[in-house]
């Protein structure tokens, strides 16, 4: 048996005193892409801030390669494998395309190179200051400096929204590439259901604090009654 590159085990977390994740069990699998969908508010957000040390942990384990970082830093949660594309992205607005990019650069295969032949716009905009781009070369940005650390396990907060569908599409298409290459884990938490559900082949659901459901995306796609019993409203 494979062991999972990331684990949470019997995990309560939150912020402060307030405990938002209850009794959560997780694990991915190397090279594994999972989505995590729900309502607003059931602490979809909650899960990936727990994973990089952004919350209070009042019970369980979290493991990355097998090793326990449930009081690690942040920092060295990100050298120790884990990357994070924020929902805020979160890049820096007086830095260009590159500059953003190297700050943030570590040796592996994701380099200058590759990334720019994922996000070609980006190679257009090289010498643009973050404050120059568009939401979504904002967005195809934050994913960039995220790869470009060359993470064992990378999380994507939201990644579609308030964005163009064109536009989603194209980054559809680009972490489609990133979950075929087989190299990284991801975790996608999304609020497009069906977006998450064609993107991810397993899918994780979650329900106040709780993960109610953790099984096949096909599952869900084929069965909309109980998608819709599980999350409420289907986005589309």
């Amino acid at each position: 048996m494979v062991e999972p590159v990331l684990s949470l085990s019997k995990v309560f977390a939150g912020y402060g005193e307030t405990v938002v994740l209850e009794d959560v069990n997780f694990s991915l699998a190397p090279g594994e892409t999972v989505s995590v969908i729900g309502r607003n508010g059931v602490g979809k957000t909650t899960l990936l801030s727990t994973i990089m040390g952004h919350t209070t942990l009042h019970g369980g384990a979290i493991a990355l390669k097998g090793q326990n970082i449930g009081t690690a830093a942040t920092y060295n949660r990100v050298t120790a494998g884990l990357g994070l594309v924020p929902q805020e992205r979160e890049i820096f607005p007086s830095l260009s395309v590159r500059e953003n990019m190297d700050v943030a650069a570590r040796p592996g295969p994701w380099n200058l190179a590759t990334v720019y032949e994922l996000f070609p716009r980006l190679s257009e905009r090289a010498s643009n200051r973050g404050n120059q781009l568009s939401g979504g070369e904002q967005q195809m940005l934050a994913i960039a400096r995220a790869l470009i650390g060359n993470p064992s396990v990378l999380l994507m907060d939201e990644p579609s929204e308030g964005l163009a569908p064109v536009i989603v599409e194209e980054l559809a298409r680009a972490v489609k590439k990133l979950t075929q290459a087989g190299e990284m884990a991801l975790i996608l938490v999304e609020q497009n259901s069906r977006l998450a559900l064609d993107i991810a082949p397993r899918a994780v659901v979650m329900d106040r604090g709780r993960i109610v459901f953790d099984g096949a995306s096909a599952d869900l796609r084929n069965d909309p009654a109980r998608l819709e019993q599980l999350i409420g409203v289907v986005k589309s």
